[in-house]
């Protein structure tokens, strides 16, 4: 579910003398061109600063090298931003197609975004966590785009820079976060395998030399001690007054302005999410008092409105797949999800592009439940995964509570989130926009909002046979996104404590307590991401209703659908900019 390498799920093609042309629009003047030109340099130039990303992206000219995180090379990223925006003002943004328009703020955004992390917000002093560079690793090692020996090689020369790049994040940590000091040490002892004995494992698949196979597991134990040393050193790290890993009022509100790219601020989020609150809790009573006589006959309903709610849904929450058929009956959504969309006529899906339902891979279990994963946006060829996680080896009481919350309403929804017509689908439109930069830079917010708001559409247009028990477990689940901002915006700029987030998650988003507990830990070594789902889902569904509204009796949602999916993963209100901005009068001869 969680989004975390969310660069790595969305894949785009790189054409440097095309951009993509959303609504039809093609290149025509010398300022497109020139812009086009431009994003080429510069992509390579951020590359080269950042050969990790890179890696992740699919992008693996730089898969050898990894930067070390000193006052120099933080000092070159600081330059290379005012660089690119001295380049930027270079361009009459006026003049660019609508397309390059999304590139040039996307751009513009990123690089404010990297300055005021470096010079402002600068977590590298209080965040050991942003010092890990496993995760690339296992990239190269478990991703099929190379030939085994190829990705080893540069796995190889690549660790030769972990010893100093460990040493050098030491003398960067200045006042860690004890939330962000500990996830730190279980991220890299927990990961360190990837190194110590994953790496050694695949140098035997392999005709590489022995000679050679020797210095490279060599190496790979002088890489994997120098990471465990770095979780000793965190761990004996004597630091009186931790820095607290809340980020307070205005850092927030910064982040937030960057990450988010929203219409309006944090505040003006947090206040409308709590309003979708009381809606729903409204909602929510309405159709638990109508559902009540068919559950409980008689039985005398509950004052509290609330409690009603939570009796309702934790009735429903009893109908769910049995442990060994999770799996399955998440793959026999598909199909199903398929015919309703094409039935109702809601969207266009590519037949070309299928989705490929596989056990959850091995590198990648821990959490069961379903995600989508690809190559990165350079790698176009590459296949698109709906991972499907086990619950093999479960106590059947985790079992048990994990398939209640996961019940036979909420199962669907996921589906309907994670593949068709959410993420997947999503992806698909994106991958038919060759903007690489809407790839590279895609906005959370659109893009875990189109998922949510997907939700929605299908049930609005009779998914479930238009059961109110399905109505009602998705106003829950609708709850968790609205929460999220809650809860978010209210520990890093409001001081929040656990009692109260714990309170509020169980009573008023009828959560289990061990979810609760894990989305507290969440909001501790994470901060405004959890803001991402409801934050687009109000703008995409705001932006819907003023179409329809444009459109007057010719709107269709298809065509809207279509129309907004058409434009990449660039922000809501760049969007909105394009579906409604005058078409240009060409005045040439």
């Amino acid at each position: 579910m969680k989004k975390i390498l969310l660069l790595s799920f969305y894949v785009a093609a790189f054409t440097a003398c095309k951009k993509d042309g959303q609504g039809g629009e093609q290149l025509t003047t010398k300022d497109d061109a020139a812009f086009t030109l431009y994003e080429t340099h510069f992509l390579d130039k951020l590359w080269q600063l950042n050969p990790d990303w890179a890696t992740t992206v699919g992008y693996h000219k730089y898969d050898s090298l990894l930067t070390i995180p000193t006052d120099k090379s933080h000092s070159e990223m600081v330059h290379f931003t005012k660089q690119q925006m001295d380049s930027l003002s270079r361009f009459p943004v006026g003049s660019l197609s609508d397309a390059n328009k999304m590139d040039y703020r996307l751009i513009q955004n990123q690089m404010e975004s990297m300055q005021w992390n470096l010079e402002q917000l600068k977590d590298y002093q209080w965040n050991p966590s942003s010092y890990n560079v496993i995760s690339t690793f296992a990239y190269i090692l478990n991703e099929n785009y190379a030939p085994l020996p190829k990705r080893l090689r540069n796995f190889y020369q690549k660790m030769a820079f972990i010893p100093a790049y460990y040493k050098e994040a030491e003398k960067q940590i200045k006042n860690p976060v004890v939330e962000l000091t500990q996830l730190a040490i279980d991220q890299h002892l927990g990961g360190v395998s990837v190194i110590e004995s994953d790496f050694a494992d695949s140098l035997k698949k392999t005709s590489i030399p022995a000679a050679e196979q020797k210095l490279m597991v060599e190496r790979a134990k002088v890489s994997a001690e120098a990471i465990k040393g770095f979780a000793a050193w965190l761990k004996a790290f004597k630091n009186d007054k931790p820095r607290s890993f809340r980020l307070g009022k205005d850092l927030y509100e910064a982040k937030f302005k960057y990450d988010i790219q929203a219409e309006g601020t944090a505040q003006q989020t947090y206040n409308a999410a709590v309003e979708r609150k009381k809606y729903l809790h409204r909602e929510m009573t309405k159709l638990s008092r109508q559902l009540w006589p068919k559950y409980f006959g008689t039985k005398t309903m509950p004052k509290d409105s609330l409690d009603l709610i939570a009796q309702m849904i934790d009735t429903l929450s009893s109908k769910h797949v049995a442990p060994g058929e999770f799996q399955s009956a998440i793959e026999a959504q598909i199909p199903k999800l398929t015919a309703f969309i094409k039935q109702k006529d809601l969207l266009t899906l590519d037949p070309s592009k299928p989705l490929v339902v596989r056990k959850e891979p091995g590198y990648m279990a821990g959490v069961a439940g379903a995600s989508v994963s690809s190559p990165g946006p350079y790698d176009k060829g590459g296949n698109t995964y709906y991972n499907v996680g086990s619950l093999a080896g479960w106590a059947p009481e985790r079992a048990e509570s994990y398939l209640r919350e996961y019940n036979q309403y909420i199962l669907q929804i996921l589906c309907i989130h994670e593949a068709i017509p959410g993420h997947y689908t999503q992806l698909v439109y994106a991958n038919k926009s060759p903007s690489i930069i809407k790839s590279v830079f895609g906005n959370g917010a659109m893009i875990e909002g189109w998922a949510v708001y997907t939700e929605q559409m299908m049930l609005d247009a009779g998914f479930g046979n238009s059961e109110p028990e399905m109505r009602l477990m998705w106003y829950k689940w609708n709850l968790r996104s609205v929460c999220n901002t809650i809860l978010d915006y209210s520990v890093h700029a409001n001081n929040m404590t656990k009692e109260q987030a714990v309170k509020m998650l169980t009573k008023d988003a009828f959560q289990q307590q061990a979810e609760a507990d894990s989305k507290w830990k969440r909001v501790s070594v994470s901060s405004v991401q959890l803001t991402s789902y409801y934050t687009g889902y109000k703008e995409i569904t705001a932006l819907r209703d003023e179409w329809k509204k444009k459109k007057a009796n010719a709107y269709k949602l298809k065509e809207f659908n279509e129309k907004f999916l058409s434009y990449g993963s660039a922000p809501v209100k760049y969007i909105k900019e394009a579906m409604f901005a005058v078409p240009k009068i060409d005045t040439r001869n």
